[in-house]
């Protein structure tokens, strides 16, 4: 059976605090298979025989909004996927000395990226870097610069997002992708 990976946004910040089990629970009731979450809630893998992201992500986000009482934006990858975002490493030869290299996930690809990369988000040192598909890649330093590529991604795009860490990209697919 496929498995996916839903990347949830605002999960366990804001207020907005969610256990584990109440996020599996949720997406068990939607007859996904092998559900567990990854590092933090917002991470949930699971198993499903359906095959399109697009209807996985309505019903997830509808049954969220029921169970939680507030809305989660969710963004549905393959394994596959996930495992090509990696494999594209987008952070080859950019300086990593005390750098986090984040990816932002939106909600569908972009045939034409509107931004001029790499570019740096205002009053910071933190770059977009890079785009391909429904991922953008960017560059953090610290002080509070890893929430920045988010506001700054929506602002620009008109459109919610998720950012996570590449590493946490990464053990995903090590850890799943068998």
């Amino acid at each position: 059976m496929p498995r996916f990976v839903a990347f949830l946004r605002g999960i366990n910040v804001g207020g907005h605090l969610v256990k584990k089990e109440r996020l599996q629970e949720a997406f068990a009731t939607l007859g996904f298979r092998n559900v567990m979450t990854f590092r933090q809630s917002g991470n949930v893998i699971f198993e499903t025989t359906e095959s399109r992201p697009e209807v996985m992500t309505d019903k997830v986000e509808a049954a969220l909004k029921r169970m939680l009482g507030f809305e989660v934006s969710v963004f549905v990858r393959t394994i596959a996927s996930l495992k090509k975002v990696v494999e594209l490493d987008p952070f080859k030869g950019v300086e990593s000395d005390g750098a986090s290299f984040l990816v932002t996930m939106l909600p569908t690809p972009l045939a034409n990226f509107p931004l001029d990369l790499p570019v740096t988000i205002p009053k910071s040192t933190a770059q977009v870097i890079s785009a391909s598909g429904a991922h953008v890649f960017s560059v953090t330093h610290g002080g509070g610069e890893g929430a920045l590529p988010n506001p700054f991604l929506e602002s620009k795009l008109k459109v919610k997002t998720t950012t996570r860490n590449m590493n946490t990209v990464r053990d995903i697919v090590e850890k799943f992708g068998s």
